[in-house]
């Protein structure tokens, strides 16, 4: 049987493995705040946990983080079940986020793909509808990249194999950039 702690010693390394990431991370959160100051928006996407993670985030970014201050454009393409099935059923799941990307982005918007393998074919797609829009891509995987870290603008490839512990590297990650893009426009707002 599997002790907490065993999982927590998991956890601790995986999260000790970061540091070698830290130079892209803080690049990715100076795009995001970039991206904001710039008039554009931020959109998520990714399947499962990723999902929950893009509306974690996103809420994060509209409501707040931990200070009060104005609204932040930022979309979850997970939300919408109306859009998720009628594009799943007349045309096909791959393409589910692309369609949305192709809807609402442009050229000052950031799409934020999660994907835990770097290969869900419906996030690589996003990504490339972003990328021909001339959108910014942020890429947040583990595994190795898989696909999507050669798709990105920039990629942040959690050095971890377990699907648990790069979900928690992920919003480990959402949370900090959170917290840095807050600060910009917290001391801007003064609200």
């Amino acid at each position: 049987m599997k002790t907490f702690i065993a999982e927590l010693e998991q956890h601790q390394a995986m999260i000790e493995k970061l540091r070698t990431r830290t130079d892209v991370i803080e690049s990715a959160g100076e795009l995001l705040i970039d991206t904001l100051k710039q008039g554009g928006k931020i959109l998520l996407c990714g399947n499962g946990g990723s999902a929950a993670d893009c509306q974690h985030i996103a809420a994060e970014f509209v409501v707040r983080y931990e200070k009060h201050r104005r609204p932040l454009a930022a979309i979850a393409l997970t939300t919408d079940s109306s859009i998720l099935t009628a594009h799943s059923n007349d045309y096909h799941f791959d393409s589910v986020f692309a369609r949305q990307v192709e809807a609402l982005g442009t050229d000052n918007d950031c799409l934020i793909a999660i994907s835990t393998s770097g290969t869900s074919r419906n996030v690589l797609n996003a990504a490339e509808a972003a990328i021909d829009k001339g959108m910014a891509v942020i890429g947040l995987t583990g595994n190795g990249g898989g696909m999507l870290a050669g798709v990105a603008t920039m990629s942040i490839v959690v050095p971890e194999q377990v699907t648990a512990r790069i979900q928690e590297a992920h919003i480990l990650i959402g949370h900090w950039w959170c917290g840095l893009v807050e600060e910009a426009f917290h001391d801007r707002d003064h609200t």
